[in-house]
C-alpha cells in the first residue's frame, strides 16, 4: 500500500528513472500477497527473494543475504525502503555497506517501545538513510532529536493516503457489505496480530470476550490474520467465536474488499498502524488495542483512540466511540493524496546534489 503510489509515479517519470522492484517474500502468505498485487496494480517483481518466516535474526539475515547478490548485480543508484519491516532494515543496512543511497519512506514514526521489533527497524533504518521522507511534522522532529542532519530530511506527506484516495471509488465495486449482509454504518471492523495481543492466550481471549459491549449492538466483521487464526486454534477458542452471533470470521480480504469493508464502518478495532490512519483521513472511530503508537498525530489531531488490550478498558472505550462519535476531524497536513509526486520529486533531487 505504501509502495504502490510510488511506483505508479516513478513509471510516469520512465524516461528519467529505471525502476526494479524487489519483493523480499518477507509477507509470505501466497493469497495474502498476489491479492494486495492484483488489488493495488502493482507490476510482478522482477525479483523475489522468497525468504519466507523465520525468526527475527534468521529472516533478517536470509534478506540480507540475498539482497546483497541484487545489489552487487544491478548496481543501483538508490535504494527505496518503505515502512518499518524487517526487509525495510535489512535491505537498508546491505545498501549503506556497499555505499548505496538509501530513501526511507515513512521515516521518523517513533512508538519509543524498543520491545516492538518495528521499532529497532525504525531506529537502524533512520540511522543509516541518505533521504528521510517523513508523513509528519512529528516525525522530522523526532529524526532531529535524534540527530538526523536537517537536510537529508524531507517532509513529503502521508504516502498511505495517496493509496486510500485513489483506491475508494474503485473499492465501491467490492460486494463484501452484501457477502455478510451489512448496512453501511451498521457494523463494526475489527483486525488483530500483533504478537503481544495474540500470543498469549489469557490476552487474546481478553480482548475477544471484550467485544460483547460490541456485539450487542452491531454485527464485528473480523477478517483473521494467519498467525491469529493459527492461535486461536492452538488456544482452543475457535470454535467457540465461530459460534458467536453477530460476529463473522472470515479468511484476510484483498485490500479493495478491506477498504470497502472498514470505510463504511460505524467503528474499527485494530492493532495495525496504517489503519489508524486510513481511519483518521475518513473521519472513522479507531480503537486502536496497543498501549503506545507510532502515529500520535492520528490521536492529537484524528479519530484515533489509544485502549491498549484490557477487556473492561476497551468495553469503555467501544461504548464511548458509539455513543458519542466525532462530529469534525481535522486531517493532518499534506495527507491530500499527492505524497508519492513529493517523494519521487525529493529523490530526484537528491539525485542531483
Amino acid at each position: 500500500m505504501k509502495i504502490a503510489p510510488v511506483i505508479a509515479e516513478m513509471r510516469r517519470r520512465a524516461d528519467r528513472i529505471h525502476l526494479i522492484l524487489v519483493h523480499t517474500g518477507q509477507h509470505y502468505d501466497e493469497a495474502m500477497s498476489d491479492g494486495f498485487f492484483a488489488d493495488l496494480d502493482i507490476p510482478r517483481p522482477d525479483i523475489n527473494l522468497e525468504v519466507g518466516s523465520a525468526s527475527h535474526a534468521e529472516q533478517t539475515a536470509r534478506i540480507m543475504l540475498a539482497f546483497e547478490k541484487v545489489l552487487l548485480t544491478e548496481q543501483p543508484d538508490w535504494v527505496i525502503v518503505v515502512g518499518d519491516v524487517n526487509s525495510t532494515m535489512a535491505a537498508t543496512i546491505v545498501a549503506a555497506k556497499l555505499l548505496i543511497k538509501v530513501a526511507h519512506v515513512e521515516a521518523g514514526l517513533r512508538s519509543h517501545d524498543r520491545t516492538m521489533p518495528e521499532e529497532i527497524n525504525r531506529l537502524v533504518t533512520d540511522a543509516l538513510a541518505d533521504l528521510l521522507l517523513t508523513p509528519s511534522r512529528d516525525a522530522d522532529e523526532n529524526l532531529l532529536r535524534e540527530g538526523i542532519a536537517p537536510p537529508k530530511i524531507r517532509f513529503v506527506g502521508n504516502v498511505m493516503i495517496d493509496t486510500l484516495f485513489h483506491n475508494l471509488k474503485r473499492a465501491e465495486k467490492s460486494d463484501v457489505l452484501n457477502r455478510f449482509q451489512l448496512k453501511a454504518k451498521k457494523f463494526c471492523a475489527m483486525t488483530l496480530h500483533r504478537p503481544s495481543n495474540v500470543d498469549d492466550k489469557a490476552t487474546l481471549a481478553g480482548i475477544l470476550n471484550a467485544l460483547d459491549v460490541v456485539l450487542e449492538r452491531m454485527p464485528v466483521v473480523f477478517p483473521v490474520h494467519p498467525r491469529t487464526r493459527a492461535r486461536l486454534a492452538e488456544f482452543g477458542l475457535i470454535v467457540q467465536l465461530e459460534k458467536q452471533d453477530n460476529l463473522f470470521l472470515t479468511e484476510p480480504l484483498g485490500y479493495l474488499d478491506f477498504l470497502h469493508l472498514y470505510s463504511n464502518s460505524r467503528l474499527v478495532l485494530t492493532d495495525s498502524g496504517g489503519i489508524q490512519e486510513e481511519t483518521t483521513a475518513l473521519g472513522i472511530p479507531c480503537l486502536t488495542l496497543r498501549h503506545n503508537t507510532e502515529r500520535p498525530i492520528t490521536i492529537n489531531e484524528g479519530t484515533n483512540r489509544l485502549v491498549g488490550n484490557h477487556p473492561e478498558t476497551i468495553r469503555q472505550a467501544a461504548i464511548q466511540a458509539l455513543d458519542y462519535p466525532p462530529t469534525s476531524v481535522k486531517v493532518p497536513e499534506l495527507w491530500d493524496g499527492h505524497a508519492a509526486e513529493r517523494i519521487v520529486d525529493a529523490i530526484e533531487e537528491a539525485s542531483q546534489l
